[in-house]
Formats: structure tokens, C-alpha cells, sequence
């Protein structure tokens, strides 16, 4: 049965997401203030979806999806972990809050490792892949005014600190129209050399 969401009848479209998560005493210390958000603000988009920071999201047939992991297995095997830090709040006005992420340039370089396969994670010219070269770890996303204009009064004057050691991505997809991710695999951070030539036959 053909999902209406198909744009190539016959075949499986999924949406992609490329994450660094931090660890589970982070994730509910963050999780906590996503929570106090919704509750305070009435806002249904700070609840869900898990802490992260994103480095690309593309929309991709299932049938790349081996190509594109090989790629991306290789640049975590040649990658560092990294020593995350966060400190206090952003904003987007008017419509996103955030945690900053004050460890850009370890994030900035990965990311445009990343950027090397964006021609196997392109699926046509309406869906290019989209990095994120300035990392951060949303709290609350798609605010009426409202509840940007009074969240933000009060979390631009509240700090927050936090650290963690990044040692590895997640790649994550859900269907096309699917509201939740799965992940697809984790990529470990092994700071080993890579033989990039290998990895151009997959072209």
C-alpha cells in the first residue's frame, strides 16, 4: 500500500535526522525545564522530542539509507569525541527558545564533515539536505507571541550550565507525515585513521 506522502510511487521516503544527544543526567535535567515550559507557557512544542542538537536533517529514499550509514560510520570512526558545553538561553524571535552551546567550533568542523555526503542525502531539488552550523538544544519551538514575547522575559534572565562528552552520533528517520523518530543507528567516535579515498567509490 502506497503512502500518500510518497512523492516517487514505489518507493519509501523517510526523513532524516543526524543528532548528538547528551547524557541521561543532562537529558532530564533539560527534559525537566522542556516540561516546566509547556506547563507555565501552554505550550504543546516544548514537551516533546527528546534533548539534542541537530547537525543535518534530509529527506532521503530508504533504499540510500545504507549508502549514506557507510559514509557516516567513517567520519565517526576518524572523529574525536567531543567536550560539549552549555551555557544559558537563546532565542530565535519569535518563535524558538533555546539552550546555547557555547562548543562551536568542534560542532562546525563534524558538521562540515557531514556536509561531504550531502549529495547522497539530496532527493531532488524541493528536498536539499539542511545543516546546522550554529549548534543548540531547543526548549520550545513554534511559540505564538505570546508565549515567546513572556518565556523570553523570563529565560533570558535565568542561567543554566551543563557538560557532557559527545562520543558519537544518531541517526534517526520516521516516514514521511510521521510525527515520531526511530533510531537507525548509533556512530561512534573513535579518532581512528580513515581511509577517505575508499569511501569516493560509493559515488
Amino acid at each position: 500500500m502506497k503512502s500518500q506522502n510518497q512523492t516517487i510511487p514505489g518507493y519509501k521516503i523517510n526523513e532524516y535526522l543526524l543528532v548528538l544527544t547528551p547524557g541521561q543526567d543532562l537529558e532530564h535535567k533539560i527534559s525537566a525545564i522542556k516540561k516546566e515550559f509547556s506547563e507555565t507557557y501552554k505550550s504543546n512544542f516544548a514537551i516533546g522530542g527528546r534533548p539534542q542538537i541537530t547537525l543535518a536533517r534530509f529527506t532521503q529514499l530508504e533504499m540510500m539509507e545504507e549508502r549514506i550509514l557507510l559514509r557516516l560510520q567513517a567520519i565517526a570512526m576518524g572523529s574525536y569525541p567531543i567536550k560539549m558545553e552549555l551555557r544559558d538561553y537563546g532565542s530565535f524571535p519569535s518563535h524558538t527558545i533555546y539552550i546555547n552551546v557555547t562548543t562551536k567550533l568542534p560542532v562546525r568542523n563534524l558538521v562540515k564533515k557531514v556536509k561531504e555526503v550531502q549529495r547522497l542525502m539530496k532527493l531532488d531539488n524541493d528536498h536539499k539536505p539542511h545543516f546546522i552550523d550554529e549548534p543548540y538544544i531547543v526548549i520550545a519551538r513554534k511559540l505564538l507571541p505570546w508565549q515567546y514575547e513572556k518565556g523570553w522575559l523570563e529565560f533570558s534572565n535565568r542561567h543554566f550550565t551543563g557538560r557532557f562528552i559527545s562520543d558519537g552520533m544518531l541517526l534517526l528517520k520516521r516516514k514521511m507525515g510521521e510525527l515520531a523518530y526511530q533510531v537507525v543507528q548509533r556512530l561512534e567516535f573513535k579518532n581512528l585513521p580513515v581511509n577517505t579515498k575508499q569511501g569516493e567509490i560509493l559515488f
